[in-house]
């Protein structure tokens, strides 16, 4: 035998080596797997009634207008047959390459060998006709209700892009050649990482984005120096060290929403919008939530207003000796905050001097890309989830968020992970994406039915307390912040939901980009822009029509309209009290318990 003959033979049994490794991998796969505990089909996909309703009107449309429907399938079946016949023809020439390929530029086809390859080529190009097809399907039915059709067009759009060849290792030329290239060590480290996931999961297939064991809460992520001064059931409040020698008397709290948590705003020292407020000058208190488990099935959102904001707004009046603080809520906790703020007016409670929300619904009459998930379906299977697990489960919300964007947050990372072999990136943001918290049963449910569903905060009044909450209450000074390109929490949306608020002193900022990224913005990174416009009697388009677009972060400007609202400076105050001693150091123990179902 020649040594390129050993080589050969040597590559072959190593290749034969890993695929047996992928055999015993199979069988922790398959416990994995049992482990997974039954889960309630409501919450999964939709009802057999959209499809139905679907199906039914397609066919009433055929019966009614059928030229218009087998326009439709020739033109399918034109395109099908015309590309297998372009196929064909660069075969019949003896030529081992594609045909021409009038195909969009789709970044999951980024492998020159989907252009350059007949088979790839083939499969993407008839993939890309086939989607084609199911969107006009889609677009054709015309007897369904504007909700339902835009359901039917989502949950079309995920079988589309659950089909894509890309998904499928025969099907998938890098991961194929990394198969080549490594002797099927990418296939077993794959492997590896499905099993790792099901198993953390218990047999639940949720996809790690991030590297979790590069980061340690306190040491490398959510690091600047504060102190826990105040705990109870449902929050820790942390005071954060000054770092000047005099601060602004009065004090900001901020209340993070507790669907994920607080360290979202202090990620990094370079990125971290609590340092930098803290190095403005202002004293600092944020709010660190417990993430709930099933005795927390009664918790609604009276006792996130009671015990959390009410009670932290409270506690931090008494440390600094001031009668008045500054608030800040973003996402869930800026809709909470605006509740809060109706309670405190009706109760004559002046304690909050200005109001500032991060990309915070108040008026859910447009539902937008959450459309599919708030009709009595889903909502009715949640509600059963909750009833029976006491809390909706973390993973459920962030499977929720990922379908909205299932290419970038589900296929592309999984391919990545376990067709690839790839560790996941040390990525901060993305570790905290995955590092989600339960929410207590009732609050779910009151969140759902009341305010997304019912819209009854907007239109009517929101019953919580023994009181009728309106946004129209909220009249003292705000600032709201919103983003681009946000799609839990449009710009329009907020919008018009800060201009049914109250305040006679209203400022609006659309930053550039979407719900995280728009609002981890520092000054120092130069890389997101924002919008102002003075007029909010506009409707929302004629407000982004006339805005004037600035360079760089919001964050300044929000400073400048803080600070003649925080009063004169006083000393720097350390963390705590006598009647508030220091608990323990920032993150705090809430920060660290883990989900779970």
């Amino acid at each position: 035998m020649t040594t390129n003959d050993d080589a050969a033979g040597a590559k072959s049994a190593e290749l034969t080596a890993n695929l047996a490794k992928v055999e015993e991998l199979s069988q922790r796969l398959v416990q994995a797997m049992s482990r997974r505990t039954s889960v309630n089909p409501g919450i999964q996909a939709p009802s057999g009634d959209l499809f139905a309703k679907a199906a039914t009107a397609y066919w009433s449309e055929m019966m009614q207008n059928p030229a218009r429907l087998i326009e439709h399938q020739v033109e399918y079946w034109s395109k099908s047959v015309q590309h297998f016949v372009e196929a064909q023809q660069m075969l019949a020439k003896g030529k081992f390459e594609a045909p021409e390929d009038p195909t969009p530029t789709d970044r999951r086809f980024a492998n020159p060998l989907w252009q350059q390859h007949p088979y790839f080529n083939y499969l993407k190009q008839q993939y890309l006709i086939n989607a084609e097809a199911i969107r006009n399907a889609v677009d054709a039915v015309d007897d369904m209700e504007p909700k339902e059709k835009q359901r039917l067009r989502y949950f079309s759009q995920q079988i589309i892009d659950m089909m894509s060849p890309t998904n499928f290792l025969g099907t998938n030329p890098d991961a194929l050649e990394k198969a080549l290239e490594t002797d099927g060590q990418s296939l077993v480290d794959g492997l590896e990482n499905l099993v790792r996931d099901l198993e953390a999961n218990n047999g639940e297939l949720v996809v790690k984005l991030a590297d979790d064991s590069a980061f340690v809460l306190g040491e490398n992520i959510a690091t600047t120096p504060g102190k826990v001064v105040y705990r109870n059931r449902m929050m820790e409040l942390i005071q954060y060290e000054p770092a000047t020698e005099e601060v602004h008397a009065t004090p900001i709290v901020i209340f993070p929403p507790w669907i994920n948590k607080y360290y979202i705003l202090d990620l990094k020292a370079q990125n971290s919008f609590i340092k930098w407020v803290v190095e403005q000058g202002y004293t600092l208190f944020v709010v660190s939530w417990i993430n709930p488990d099933a005795t927390y099935r009664e918790v609604g959102m009276e006792d996130y207003i009671e015990d959390g904001f009410l009670t932290a707004i409270r506690e931090v009046k008494e440390i600094t000796g001031q009668k008045q603080v500054n608030a800040i809520g973003y996402c869930i906790a800026g809709t909470t905050l605006s509740l809060t703020l109706s309670l405190m007016k009706q109760r004559g409670d002046k304690s909050v001097k200005s109001a500032t929300f991060f990309t915070a619904l108040t008026d859910f009459s447009d539902q937008g890309e959450f459309t599919p998930f708030l009709q009595n379906d889903f909502v009715d299977g949640i509600e059963d989830e909750v009833a029976e697990k006491g809390v909706l489960p973390s993973a459920v919300m962030a499977r929720t968020f990922s379908f909205l964007r299932s290419n970038d947050l589900i296929y592309g990372p999984a391919i990545k992970s376990y067709m690839m072999g790839e560790t996941p990136p040390a990525f901060d943001l993305l570790y905290w994406n995955g590092d989600g918290a339960n929410l207590p049963g009732k609050m779910v449910m009151q969140y759902l039915r009341g305010l997304c569903q019912s819209n009854d905060f907007a239109e009517g009044g929101y019953e919580l307390m023994g009181t009728t909450l309106k946004v129209s209450d909220v009249d003292l000074p705000l600032f709201m912040v919103s983003c681009e390109t946000d799609h839990i929490a449009a710009a329009r949306d907020t919008y018009r939901g800060m201009q049914k608020m109250g305040s006679k002193q209203k400022t609006f900022v659309l930053s550039e980009s979407g719900h995280i990224a728009g609002i981890v913005n520092p000054p120092s990174k130069k890389k997101y822009g924002h919008y102002t416009n003075d007029d909010l009697t506009l409707d929302w388009d004629a407000w982004k029509a006339g805005a004037t677009m600035h360079e760089g972060s919001w964050w300044p400007r929000w400073e400048a309209w803080i600070r003649p609202r925080s009063g004169k400076k006083v000393p720097q105050r350390q963390p705590g009290d006598s009647s508030h001693p220091v608990l323990c150091d920032a993150p705090g123990t809430y920060v660290t318990i883990k989900a779970t179902g």
